[in-house]
């Protein structure tokens, strides 16, 4: 038995291999979410450092170099997220469309959301020196709106992401705040904005830090100042994560675990731990020598960002294998009705005819996961009767609280069932063979 909704799947061909789109989806996300992490990241650090320029100017004009950045950062986020979008369509059409469709008008808000916050961008950035000094105020709260803008975007995302591999939760979804709500929606969000600061931080270092910046554009500074503050908030915020990182990974179903899956990010938080040791022993060298480390840094983040995907890929992968069975049963179960139903017609009989109501009930609640024989996403019938032959009643009390006794995605209540509905598929079950 079970309520999960089970759309029938799509059998059309793939443009491409089923494994390499989904390699594709991977790398091409991370390459997307890399200028998404520069815009974002750089956008709060751009307002963060304004509103301490209220107070000590020479971060004001830190923040303007910072949100001349951005702009160009977010028309890569866009382009490059082109590609990505499409191989999710792709890869996961059912997952993606169905967690979309669920949250639908907080999707479609994301159209007017970005709009908005990439002309607020745009006014932050070229209004700096005109609006002077009496208006300073306005200016950092256009920036600060730009930024809450984003980091709502970011939450929309996060969470469709996050529903489309929960299906067993689908029924329980009455928009996007009931979304939120689910199992490692918010510490998601969380992790991926300390991300965003991190990965953000160490572009502003290398940026700044690097020979060619021409270090009159900020007077107040010397460049070893710069590389050591944005070193040091990337440290900071990277020991963060090993808090947040840890509850997150607990707070995941247990169905989509795995040896891979507890092999690949333990792996990655490795390289990350690496990457924050090696932040500060760079933060501990003279200003001279400051950078001098930054490359083994870059490349440790790598490390981490693809061992950190590809382990969230796996996870993926597992919590909707019980679910995309089930669905493939209901789909061929369905091309077998169709097929009936067609030679009925041919016959001239053209209405369903069931032997009992009972057998109508199960194949309207049951038969996408209990097969005779076969082990579809629960145990065939057959395993079945021989725990509960003579046994209705208590066939019946399992099917209003169910337990888990084996791996995979455990089985919903029937408890909005009436009695007499499950005693007939009780009876259907144990009396049928």
């Amino acid at each position: 038995m079970n309520t999960q909704p089970l759309p029938h799947d799509l059998p059309l061909q793939l443009p491409l291999p089923e494994g390499l789109v989904k390699h594709l989806l991977v790398l091409l996300f991370l390459i997307h979410i890399l200028f998404v992490n520069f815009m974002l990241g750089g956008q709060t650090l751009a307002v963060i450092l304004e509103f301490l320029g209220l107070w000590r100017k020479k971060y004001d004009r830190l923040a303007y170099e910072i949100s001349s950045t951005v702009t160009v950062n977010k028309s890569l986020a866009v382009v490059l997220g082109v590609a990505p979008l499409l191989a999710i369509n792709v890869a996961y059409t059912t997952y993606f469309y169905s967690s979309t469709v669920l949250i639908g008008f907080a999707w479609l808000m994301i159209i007017l959301l970005a709009s908005a916050a990439f002309l607020l961008t745009y006014l932050h950035k070229y209004t700096w020196e005109s609006w002077g000094e009496n208006q300073r105020a306005l200016h950092l709260t256009v920036g600060a709106a730009a930024m809450f803008l984003f980091l709502a975007i970011a939450l929309i995302f996060i969470t469709n992401i996050n529903l489309m591999v929960l299906p067993a939760y689908w029924p329980r979804v009455a928009g996007f705040l009931s979304a939120v709500l689910l199992p490692s929606a918010l510490l998601r969000y969380f992790h991926f904005i300390l991300a965003t600061l991190a990965i953000a931080s160490l572009f502003a270092a290398g940026w700044f830090g690097r020979k060619g910046f021409d270090m009159a554009r900020l007077p107040d500074f010397s460049r070893s100042e710069i590389i050591a503050l944005f070193l040091r908030i990337a440290m900071i915020v990277t020991l963060v994560q090993f808090i947040i990182g840890p509850s997150l990974l607990l707070s995941l179903p247990v169905h989509g675990h795995s040896l891979t899956v507890w092999l690949l990010i333990p792996t990655g938080a490795t390289f990350a731990g690496f990457m924050a040791w090696a932040l500060w022993k760079e933060l501990g060298r003279a200003s001279a020598a400051l950078g001098r480390s930054y490359l083994v840094i870059l490349t440790l983040l790598t490390c981490t960002a693809l061992f950190m995907a590809y382990g969230r890929h796996y996870y993926r992968e597992r919590a909707v294998a019980p679910h995309r069975r089930a669905m493939m049963a209901k789909t061929e179960a369905f091309m077998w009705d169709a097929k009936a139903a067609q030679s009925r017609a041919r016959l001239g009989e053209t209405k369903v005819v069931y032997k009992s109501a009972g057998e109508k009930e199960f194949k309207a609640n049951c038969a996408a996961c209990h097969a005779e024989n076969t082990t579809v996403v629960g145990p065939p019938l057959t395993e079945v009767r021989s725990l509960y032959t003579g046994k209705a009643d208590e066939l019946v009390a399992w099917a209003r609280a169910p337990q888990v006794k084996r791996g995979g995605a455990p089985m919903p209540s029937f408890n909005h069932l009436q009695e007499k509905v499950l005693q007939e598929i009780a009876e259907y079950i144990l009396n049928t063979k």
